[in-house]
């Protein structure tokens, strides 16, 4: 994913009010300052502070109620900023919420079309994984093969090509992903491998809507481990 630059005035707004979200001074359920406080802090006009504040309520992190103000609603992982520009996360939510609605899907067609060596390829990129976790790398190229192979064990076309066509921002977000994974918890990472094998063997067992539920809550569940639940 090519890192999204700056481009101005609710840039910078954005980043400072999740830096401080990040940090703790504003609090999940606790009260934003007014539009106006915020344009002055900043110098600017309302409609600029409310373009900022539209990309932190498209994101899930603040949220406002008419007769309550704007609120924090989730705080994501202090942790992104040691491996990732604030201004990306915005991209990154967006493309696992598409994740979440394509893979699913094809996980569930995998499962009633994947054959034998499509299995093994799954299989194979999963034990990949694993060998990852011994050793403590990272393996953001060897989790997309995973994703890659089910996408292929679909048989449609559309699947792989648009694994393919966004293969970059996967493999940033993934990266990211793995990176946070591995600066908490070994059990953490073993989560994030117990998910996967329960899309293999929803997909072994020919189990559609077992895969394609599977796949949802894995991506899901990585989402939110990073953006807050």
């Amino acid at each position: 994913m090519n890192e999204r630059k700056p481009t101005g005035l609710p840039d910078k707004i954005y980043g400072d009010i999740l830096n401080r979200i990040l940090e703790g001074e504003y609090k999940e359920g606790e009260r934003l300052p007014t539009e106006h406080a915020l344009a002055e802090r900043f110098e600017t006009s309302r409609p600029t502070v409310r373009e900022a504040l539209a990309r932190l309520r498209a994101d899930g992190i603040i949220v406002t109620r008419h007769g309550s103000g704007t609120t924090v609603a989730r705080r994501p992982d202090p942790d992104v900023r040691r491996f990732a520009p604030l201004e990306t996360l915005s991209d990154i939510r967006r493309c696992y919420d598409f994740r979440i609605v394509t893979e699913s899907g094809a996980a569930e067609l995998a499962a009633q079309m994947a054959e034998a060596d499509d299995i093994a390829a799954i299989q194979h990129a999963w034990d990949e994984l694993e060998r990852i976790i011994e050793t403590q790398g990272i393996g953001a190229k060897d989790d997309f093969a995973f994703h890659l192979a089910i996408a292929r064990a679909s048989k449609n076309q559309f699947f792989i090509t648009m694994m393919s066509f966004i293969e970059e921002q996967i493999v940033f977000s993934m990266n990211l992903s793995r990176n946070l994974s591995l600066v908490k918890t070994l059990e953490r990472q073993r989560l994030v491998q117990a998910e996967h094998l329960a899309v293999l063997e929803a997909i072994r067992r020919k189990d559609a809507a077992a895969a394609g539920q599977a796949m949802r809550l894995h991506l899901e569940h990585a989402r939110d481990r990073m953006f807050g639940s």
